[in-house]
């Protein structure tokens, strides 16, 4: 078969698998309509097959509709009008009905069954011909990914059914919930396959050091569980946490790019910061792409096809505050304020004067020309936004060192700390507390879709501060004018004062319909 053909094959098995999960997670790929008889037959047709599993549509409508609703506007770092879904993010008073909700478990659910049929086709179908070293590279990619699912499910539900072979829900369609401490042991025992089976480097793919940069998180995240909202940290997952995160600060030879505004930019996709991106081509359709371009605050002159953004997200009050004296690249790299200048969007032009508010700037990549694209539309960019980098490795590093302490002054910690910090051109600190911390992942990965997270990662072991954090919250909109004067907008909507339920969504309506089950206690896995 040529490869031409091949791929054809691959993207038909992947459409497949992709159609028969489009309602829930609980409708199987239909298998008995395709055969892979005839693919999986080289360690290129196993490259083809997960090269699927990086963008496309299996991750298109979580990257559109979640990534920065759930992200940025639940955890209180930027605001969109006008979008009901989006206002009740931001009001916590999500109902079991909300678009943006339903869509990130119905996405991480595809992209995990996806997952599935991937590893489940090459143990039956791969051949002996093919080296058992890149069979279980593939196998590895598919794990990685299925593990990053597992754990944003766990994150927004906590505890979730784990689906692991598609093909048993032929006979036993309605599953019950597991328990979110087995959802984070079956995404850690993922990464721990694909750490020990990746290779150190391969460019736009996940490598050896992304599976432990994740399982460093896994482990961080996973450490607060025991707590019960107020308690120290399991200190064995924090050492596992310690030894990964470790293990790529110390031993993976990658560095920080030098340009903190760089990571943002095309020309630099995949660079050596970002240890797990998607990849996205220019030109796809609707739901296909990277559509994070429709946040653009600018006109056409910065559009990729002469379209305007369709989205005014745009930081609260709250963010702005965040940003230290000094800390101005990181900012502008972040969301514009009026007066600001980029030469990088419309270069043919001069570049770029945003002469509005406040907008988004991270994602915001320009036109075809800025990009050397000129098949991109405002619903495909062209930049492979990473979801887990480098210098967030760093951070979790450090904080792994601390651990239950309040502070640190170990010289480990501080060393990648500042790594960070001086990239931002601040200076280094000497010691280093949890707030500290805390406040500098929200600077760095502000617009990343990290900082709810960060807030659930702190309501397992000390709910109280979460919620005072939430409620202390300024989440409003502003102004700023060309002298730099900053006025406060008035609120969106009534916000309801977070609580113990805040940091978990509803089971989506649709799903409960279907599996009524998913309202019965959650049981242990089997592993």
């Amino acid at each position: 078969m040529k490869i031409k053909n091949k791929l054809a094959a691959a993207m038909l098995f992947a459409g497949a698998c992709m159609a028969g999960c489009s309602d829930s997670f609980l409708d199987r790929p239909p298998l008995s309509q395709i055969s892979a008889d005839n693919f999986y037959q080289t360690t290129n047709d196993l490259r083809l097959a997960t090269a699927a599993l990086y963008g496309g549509k299996p991750w298109a409508e979580w990257n559109y509709t979640c990534y920065l609703p759930i992200g940025e506007v639940l955890s209180g770092n930027m605001a969109v009008n006008y979008w009901g879904d989006a206002v009740q993010l931001h009001t916590f008073s999500v109902s079991g009905s909300n678009e943006i909700m339903i869509a990130s478990w119905k996405s991480m659910y595809k992209i995990i069954a996806h997952c599935n049929v991937t590893i489940k086709a090459i143990q039956e179908k791969a051949p002996a011909s093919i080296p058992e070293k890149d069979r279980n590279a593939a196998i590895a990619e598919a794990k990685f990914l299925r593990a990053y699912a597992y754990y944003n499910l766990a994150l927004q539900w906590r505890d979730v059914p784990i689906i692991e072979d598609n093909t048993k829900l032929i006979n036993a369609p309605l599953v019950y919930r597991n328990t979110v401490e087995d959802v984070y042991r079956f995404a850690a025992n993922d990464l721990l396959f694909a750490a020990e089976h990746l290779p150190a480097k391969d460019a736009g793919r996940v490598s050896t050091w992304s599976a432990q940069g994740m399982l460093a998180k896994v482990y961080l995240t996973w450490a607060g569980l025991d707590a019960k909202g107020n308690g120290p940290r399991n200190q064995a997952l924090l050492d596992s946490a310690k030894l990964h995160a470790g293990n790529v600060c110390k031993q993976s030879g990658l560095s920080l790019l030098p340009n903190y505004a760089d990571l943002f930019k095309t020309q630099f996709n995949d660079n050596q910061e970002s240890l797990f991106a998607l990849q996205w081509a220019a030109g796809a359709g609707w739901l296909e792409g990277n559509m994070l371009q429709i946040y653009s605050p600018g006109g056409a002159e910065i559009s990729a096809a002469g379209q305007a953004g369709w989205f005014a997200i745009s930081p609260t009050y709250d963010l702005y505050k965040q940003y230290q004296v000094g800390d101005s690249l990181r900012r502008k790299a972040t969301f514009m304020l009026k007066g600001d200048y980029y030469p990088e969007l419309n270069a043919a032009g001069g570049g770029y004067k945003f002469n509005g508010n406040t907008g988004l700037k991270k994602h915001i990549i320009g036109t075809r020309v800025d990009n050397s694209a000129p098949t991109m539309s405002l619903t495909s960019s062209t930049e492979h936004n990473a979801l887990l980098r480098l210098a967030e490795v760093y951070l979790i590093y450090a904080e792994a060192v601390m651990g239950n302490n309040p502070s640190t002054t170990n010289a480990d910690a501080l060393l990648y700390f500042n790594k960070v910090r001086t990239r931002a051109g601040l200076a280094p600190v000497t010691s280093l507390d949890a707030e500290t911390l805390f406040r500098e992942r929200r600077v760095e990965l502000a617009a990343e879709g990290h900082f709810w997270e960060d807030l659930v990662r702190l309501s397992y072991y000390n709910e109280p501060k979460a919620i005072k954090k939430l409620n202390e919250q300024e989440r409003i909109l502003f102004t700023y004018d060309d002298k730099g004067v900053v006025t406060k907008g008035d609120a969106l909507a009534a916000i309801t004062p977070a609580n113990t339920t805040t940091f978990k969504f509803p089971i989506p309506s649709p799903e409960v319909t279907a599996n009524p089950k998913l309202l019965e206690a959650p049981v242990p896995y089997s592993f």
